[in-house]
């Protein structure tokens, strides 16, 4: 599997000297999707599909993800892959992204961000309400936590942030794509941080899996 950086993940692919994408799928994906995306073309020989990422920490300014993502189609296009699926969920870009995504003539994967399409999109919407107090960690969440939630809210220097941020939630679940104790024990660890309860449910890929299996190429 190739190596990937968790923190320092930026546009890879494209620029790089190499074949033509003829004939083949480009996955233009949120860096934070790489490993899982990387373990699923590993696990089924999807050697017709290549991967490129925007850097993970897009997600702090969800507002420049639309454009991000309008340029590396165009220059995934440009170096003439049959097809570019986008690997993004809404992710707070308020139906902007679909719009750009609609523009450029890509689909993206369903749902509005990675915790419902991991956790299954009809079954983390069937939850609805019974899970409005929850904050959620993935695989990566957990290992960027510092990077992620910590630092960027200010808790690192401000603690006494912590009960007005996360005062109304009630409960840290951690959707776990891969069973690491070692994971399990930093996201409980991450709970405590935050003064929630903790709990957690393996989802493996949910339906990113369903939907990188249902893409197609006419060669």
């Amino acid at each position: 599997m190739d190596a990937v950086s968790d923190d320092t993940l930026t546009e890879r692919g494209l620029d790089a000297a190499g074949p033509k994408g003829a004939g083949r799928i480009l996955l233009l994906a949120c860096g934070a999707l790489a490993r899982e995306i990387l373990a699923l073309k590993a696990l089924n020989g999807w050697e017709h599909m290549d991967l490129t990422c925007l850097p993970a920490i897009l997600h702090l300014t969800p507002e420049k993800i639309p454009e991000a993502v309008r340029a590396a189609v165009r220059k995934g296009r440009a170096r003439g892959y049959a097809e570019v699926f986008v690997v993004y969920a809404d992710c707070g870009t308020g139906g902007m992204l679909d719009r750009v995504c609609e523009e450029e003539g890509v689909q993206r994967i369903e749902g509005p961000h990675c915790y419902s399409f991991f956790d299954g999109n009809a079954t983390f919407a069937a939850r609805g309400d019974d899970e409005m107090r929850v904050f959620y960690l993935t695989d990566f969440l957990v290992k960027q936590f510092d990077a992620f939630v910590i630092r960027p809210m200010g808790l690192d220097r401000y603690p006494q942030l912590r009960d007005m941020i996360f005062g109304n939630y009630e409960e840290l679940i951690y959707l776990a794509q891969t069973d690491d104790p070692a994971l399990d024990r930093a996201a409980a660890a991450a709970a405590e941080r935050l003064g929630l309860a903790y709990r957690r449910r393996f989802t493996g890929y949910g339906d990113l899996g369903v939907a990188l299996r249902g893409l197609t190429v006419e060669v």
